[in-house]
């Protein structure tokens, strides 16, 4: 179970913390949404972040996700921009 309740914590890396202005965030998420329903959610209250959405990878509970897997119980969804560099 999700810590207090709170909703999914959702984290934000590199170019998608600069465009969402913040680091982290709980996304109240209801009990059969998908990551695409979260995914929505963050992309209507922080337009900002649509382009970084696109192309972002997304990570659940620190495994790589797909936006049609449920949530269920997961506590964390990570949203990780393309990085370049070597």
């Amino acid at each position: 179970m999700r810590p207090n309740d709170e909703g999914l914590l959702v984290r934000y890396w590199a170019g998608a913390k600069a465009a969402a202005g913040v680091a982290e965030e709980y996304v109240p998420v209801a009990a059969d949404a998908t990551v695409a329903d979260v995914v929505a959610r963050v992309e209507r209250s922080r337009p900002g972040l649509g382009p970084v959405l696109e192309v972002a990878s997304l990570l659940l509970d620190g495994r790589a996700a797909s936006r049609d897997e449920p949530v269920g119980e997961a506590e964390a969804l990570e949203v990780l921009p393309p990085f370049a560099g070597g």
